[in-house]
């Protein structure tokens, strides 16, 4: 009877959350190591006087070095002597600035952080420069090479809509090599963050200069390294390696062979999440994004 009187008064909070992916091994929680679901959890275990840390849920998960402006997860807590803005500076005295709570909320006990999602959008930069840029270089991936924006704006074009990211995906575990790996995407491009959207902004940077590019995806849902494997092969078709019809032929064709690496983990961040009339991009899939 204490275990279902103390269940019937828990509720449900919602935690807006941002992090420096740097700083952490990802986002679940691993013994012995830091990330970001370890380090919230003991905050809320502290916070609440639990005996133990609570289990929490993300819409998605994070790997080591990715950040996040606007992740969402869930926990349910006993009653505690705080509201919304009690509970987010009572963690934020724990975790900034590594972890920020930018906001924390009730919400009804059937809300799922990542299974309520309708959809979700990452932002990647690029620094685009002969020489790196250390303000910029724990969060975006310095390229040397000039790069033509133009080309990788028309490249973006090719994976709106739904198709099978089997080629730009690490197969989910307990599938095999034809389990096709359907998301659709409902908006990708490329801009010169900060900078005009002139059409000689567009074209490749001038010698000595740098720009720091941008690009944003959303989709109802990802797989695994997704967003970095794009990236990488957009990448490509600035360098003049690759261009819009061979990237359609690598969705095609489904596979990984000859694909170059993914971008690095520093240039990815977890923009935002959406749910319910938030999005009208559809259910999402409950899988690892990014």
């Amino acid at each position: 009877m204490d275990e279902e009187a103390g269940a019937a008064t828990r509720r449900r909070w919602r935690l807006l959350i941002a992090y420096d992916g740097a700083a952490f091994r990802g986002f679940a929680a691993q013994p012995e190591v830091p990330t970001v679901a370890g380090a919230l959890r003991q905050a809320l275990e502290r916070t609440a006087r639990l005996p133990e840390a609570p289990s929490i849920t993300c819409a998605g998960r994070t790997d080591a070095g990715v950040h996040a402006r606007g992740q969402v997860v869930h926990v349910d807590l006993p009653a505690i002597p705080f509201d919304g803005p009690g509970l987010t500076r009572a963690l934020n005295r724990q975790l900034a600035p590594e972890v920020v709570v930018r906001r924390a909320e009730e919400v009804e006990p059937d809300f799922d952080a990542r299974r309520s999602a309708t959809g979700r959008s990452y932002r990647y930069l690029v620094w685009n420069a002969p020489e790196p840029d250390p303000l910029l270089a724990r969060i975006a991936w310095h390229v040397r090479d000039p790069l033509d924006l133009v080309s990788m704006r028309t490249a973006s074009d090719v994976l709106l809509g739904s198709h099978d990211f089997r080629a730009f995906c690490r197969r989910p575990p307990g599938t095999d090599a034809s389990t096709p790996i359907v998301r659709r995407v409902t908006g990708a491009r490329w801009r010169v963050d900060g900078g005009p959207e002139a059409v000689d902004a567009a074209g490749p940077v001038a010698a000595g200069e740098g720009r720091l590019l941008r690009f944003d995806i959303a989709a109802s849902s990802f797989c695994h390294q997704m967003v970095r494997s794009l990236v990488s092969s957009l990448v490509e078709v600035g360098r003049g390696r690759e261009n819009a019809a061979g990237l359609m032929r690598r969705l095609r064709a489904a596979s990984r062979q000859a694909m170059p690496e993914p971008a690095p983990a520093e240039g990815l961040c977890l923009v935002s999440v959406a749910y319910g009339t938030d999005s009208a991009q559809g259910p999402a899939a409950p899988d690892r994004d990014g």
